[in-house]
């Protein structure tokens, strides 16, 4: 068992030393994952890199649940679902300033356009009902936009072929954009 591993799974059984040690060791990994969810996000975003990995990284090793990783790969999956979760919470609560959240109601002379926001939660609910109907296809999404991983490694964090991982991210990509256009 490497030391990774062996760090891992201690930080997930709620060491707070091992959490600690296990940082510097896949910081880099974490950064590089955030930046390229970042990247799609518009300038000026609240939001900054550092702040999501370190979000994320609280979220996987720092709850009361003892989380489990089977593997690197599954670490790294569920290290984007985290950041997933943390830019959809950040868009809503955006949203609900933006709406002002606790004031009084007015009339709107013009409705604005759909902002970058209203986007990501529009992808997060159809995210959702595509899982509900293709587990898999909405992992690989998730996988490939919100952490960035190619076919390669999406596949084998899901543990299916290339091919399979080609496969479902088509599919998911047009049942998406049918979804997002309605």
């Amino acid at each position: 068992m490497s030391d990774m591993t062996r760090l891992r799974e201690a930080a997930a059984a709620g060491d707070r030393k091992a959490a600690a040690e296990l940082l510097p060791l896949v910081y880099t990994e974490l950064r590089a994952l955030a930046d390229a969810r970042m990247a799609a996000e518009p300038a000026g975003h609240t939001l900054q890199p550092t702040a999501l990995v370190h979000e994320a990284y609280l979220r996987l090793v720092g709850t009361a649940d003892a989380r489990r990783w089977d593997h690197r790969g599954h670490f790294f999956a569920a290290a984007a679902e985290a950041m997933r979760r943390i830019l959809i919470d950040h868009a809503r609560k955006k949203a609900a300033e933006k709406r002002g959240a606790g004031l009084g109601r007015g009339e709107l002379p013009d409705v604005p356009a759909p902002d970058r926001d209203e986007q990501l939660l529009a992808l997060d609910e159809a995210l959702t009902r595509l899982a509900a109907e293709d587990p898999v296809a909405a992992r690989v999404i998730e996988l490939r936009h919100f952490a960035g991983l190619g076919h390669e490694d999406a596949a084998a964090t899901l543990g299916i072929t290339i091919y399979a991982a080609r496969q479902k991210w088509a599919y998911a990509r047009a049942w998406l954009q049918d979804a997002l256009a309605d």
